[in-house]
């Protein structure tokens, strides 16, 4: 299910900026039935996914995830109310495309078969698109939030969602890291294995 919604809503996301590209001149109150639409199933995902984990009794070892969740379906359900700031929501989604190759990675971790070829190759690809599509969006929402929207109100609550999701994104970058490219840097804790961490793809 993570899959095809990171597979569905990032191509929705790409579509929808490709579609309608004058949405990137106007973050706050731009609007496009599509991107509308988009931050409506990815909200419907997320709550479907956190109901998930806790009806599974996995709360504990996938707070993380719970916190993220928590964090998307709040900010996402008051752009949806306010049809304000959807753009930003699209541009947030973008980050689906790395989770589509971070999925694959994870897959050929798992796997059986041997594909050291394949396996290496993804991890470039991976460092590449998870800049393009996750730190770069991210990076330049944070600077137009703290540089053009008003603190105060539905524009503070988001701000402060944001800032929190860039603390998570970098610490994730710095497991992917370290796991690919640095594995000597590892920390070897028996109870904590940073390659099986299920939110290191998401």
């Amino acid at each position: 299910v993570s899959f095809a919604h990171s597979v569905l809503a990032g191509l929705w996301a790409l579509f929808s900026l490709w579609h309608s590209p004058e949405l990137l001149s106007d973050i706050q109150d731009g609007y496009s039935v599509s991107g509308h639409l988009l931050v409506c199933f990815s909200s419907g995902y997320f709550i479907h996914d956190t109901l998930d984990i806790i009806f599974n009794h996995q709360s504990r070892s996938s707070w993380e995830y719970l916190v993220h969740h928590a964090m998307a379906i709040s900010a996402f359900v008051s752009l949806i109310i306010t049809g304000r700031f959807l753009v930003a929501a699209v541009l947030l989604l973008l980050v689906e495309v790395s989770n589509i190759f971070l999925t694959v990675r994870m897959l050929l971790k798992m796997s059986n078969v041997p594909s050291p070829a394949l396996y290496e190759a993804n991890k470039y690809i991976n460092l590449v698109v998870y800049f393009a599509f996750r730190l770069a969006p991210q990076a330049y929402l944070t600077c137009y939030f703290l540089r053009h929207v008003e603190l105060q109100g539905q524009g503070a609550f988001l701000t402060a969602n944001l800032l929190l999701l860039d603390a998570m994104i970098l610490m994730y970058f710095s497991r992917l890291l370290r796991s690919d490219f640095f594995p000597s840097l590892r920390k070897g804790s028996a109870g904590r294995d940073v390659d099986g961490e299920k939110f290191l793809i998401d």
